[in-house]
């Protein structure tokens, strides 16, 4: 069954980041046992993470925004980890973890649409490493 093995535990780094959703850094492991993997997955401590990417267009981020942030974790790690699925899975993964967090249906399917047609761009850039990482103050 597919579940979280720990909790989330971030710090901010610059709030301001990432057209303001910020940059966050994974202070604990996050682990998470997915069925479609059919592994588990250890998000590493000092892993940096913008949540999720929502438009701060109003209405959409009133629907979508600040919410899933587990699930979103998992999903910007596997978009930086190109061997261990395809975007598509990635996505698939997002889908389920937002279940398991207890994301409402039609929450999670509306922010695994906008992965779905609008990630392409950050699944071939974030798969060019391992993770954003900080050099000389600034956030890469």
């Amino acid at each position: 069954m597919s579940q979280f093995l720990s909790d989330l535990v971030t710090e901010c780094i610059d709030d301001r980041a990432a057209d303001g959703r910020g940059f966050w850094k994974v202070i604990q492991p996050l682990e998470y046992q997915s069925d479609i993997l059919g592994k588990t997955i250890t998000v590493e401590s000092g892993f940096i993470t913008d949540y999720a990417s929502v438009p701060r267009l109003p209405i959409f981020y009133l629907l979508f925004g600040d919410t899933s942030h587990k699930a979103a974790v998992i999903h910007d790690w596997l978009f930086h980890h190109h061997e261990v699925c395809d975007e598509q899975t990635a996505n698939n993964v997002l889908l389920e973890a937002s279940a398991v967090e207890g994301i409402v249906k039609w929450r999670r399917f509306g922010i695994w649409l906008g992965t779905k047609f609008g990630g392409e761009d950050s699944w071939e850039r974030d798969g060019r490493g391992n993770g954003h990482t900080i050099v000389n103050g600034k956030i890469v």
